[in-house]
């Protein structure tokens, strides 16, 4: 008897490696979706030590071009190249992460009576504020998404503005989750009063302001030290603002590490530094922390709140000063810091990507009037 499945189509038009936010946690999603046979669209070159969870894994060929002159061109090519894929897998539903990118753009464009369901990230959002070519693209992908969907309120407010309010009945939040079954928590030694190790990962770059954290150390009365986990535009500008600060001692920097990695060092530290300055989709890595039992000190943001609960510590947003006091006081108090550990690790219990995963079968199922279907395979 054949299996029966939802057949999806959905993909990021970058390279297919577990080197980003959003490529780990669509990977978690589907994996936790069984009743989804799922078509990913990605880049080369594929990490060929990725054990993803997709179904099939397609590689885009159409060249990437920037916003420009050859851009509508661009985007023409991926709609057709998108059109035949289509034709080939004829999926029931196409999930296009991103709304405001071109990947989006030409699903949206060739999926003629198949219903779309548009999932935002953050960075989308982000870029649809600044260019007048990225929030086009957001309204006409969302406009043609019969839901659409955010992990945080705060996500979904920006997204509501954006496209004038007229979808307002389309939005549907959904948080983000991690395998917390793949956690496994360490016991701590007792905390001590004194400096904190403490550690930061992410991508090092404007929005991410990882240099909050840096400067923040030069000005607390503890000499507290800081790793910082991660790649980006910005690391040799940290590295080098580490050193004027006479810091180099008490700064140290490691590339990106793959999440079984991180999440090995993750019970090294006593604390995790989140620096977001602007718009944060959800910042799944400080949850993550807060599995690991590590308490949050946090930039005080609107989605950062929404997410993180009372097991963090927030501060002013882009202010050293301010977390350099945060730190101070964590530091000094072991009996607020082992609270804030118990509630961080219990706040973190509220994301479960299989939780995630059913909300999101839930909606596409029955936001797109959708019935089990046997899978076609491209051959």
């Amino acid at each position: 008897m054949t299996a029966k499945h939802v057949n999806i189509l959905t993909g990021i038009n970058r390279p297919a490696a577990p080197s980003s936010g959003s490529a780990i946690l669509v990977n978690d999603l589907y994996g936790a979706i069984p009743e989804f046979h799922t078509t990913f669209l990605g880049r080369a070159p594929v990490d060929q030590t990725w054990t993803h969870s997709f179904d099939q894994l397609i590689t885009l060929t159409t060249v990437k071009r920037p916003h420009g002159p050859h851009y509508d061109a661009y985007v023409d090519a991926l709609t057709d190249e998108v059109a035949a894929l289509i034709d080939k897998i004829r999926p029931a539903a196409i999930h296009a992460q991103y709304l405001g990118f071109a990947l989006s753009l030409a699903l949206t464009r060739a999926a003629g009576t198949i219903p779309v369901t548009a999932i935002a990230h953050g960075p989308d959002v982000i870029v649809a504020e600044r260019s007048r070519w990225e929030n086009e693209t957001l309204n006409e992908v969302a406009a043609a998404s019969a839901v659409i969907i955010v992990p945080t309120h705060a996500l979904a407010d920006r997204i509501d503005r954006l496209t004038g309010r007229r979808l307002t009945d389309r939005l549907n939040v959904i948080p983000w989750g991690i395998p917390l079954g793949d956690v496994q928590v360490r016991d701590h030694p007792p905390t001590r009063t004194g400096p904190l190790s403490l550690v930061h990962a992410g991508r090092l770059d404007e929005n991410k302001a990882t240099i909050t954290g840096v400067e923040a150390l030069a000005l607390t009365d503890q000499p507290h030290h800081l790793t910082v986990i991660g790649n980006g535009i910005l690391r040799q500008h940290l590295e080098r603002r580490a050193a004027e600060l006479g810091l180099s001692d008490r700064v140290h920097f490691i590339p990106f590490l793959p999440r079984a990695e991180l999440w090995r060092r993750l019970p090294e530290f006593d604390a995790f530094v989140f620096t977001t300055r602007g718009l944060e989709a959800f910042g799944l890595v400080a949850v993550e922390a807060q599995a690991h039992r590590l308490p949050v000190v946090y930039s005080d943001l609107p989605g950062a709140r929404e997410i993180l609960g009372i097991g963090g510590v927030p501060y002013i947003p882009g202010d050293p000063h301010s977390l350099a006091a945060a730190l101070d006081d964590l530091g000094r108090d072991v009996h607020r810091h082992d609270t804030l550990a118990k509630a961080a690790f219990d706040n973190a219990r509220r994301y479960d990507i299989a939780t995630t995963g059913r909300r999101l079968r839930e909606l596409t199922l029955r936001g797109n009037s959708l019935v089990l279907q046997p899978v076609v395979h491209v051959t």
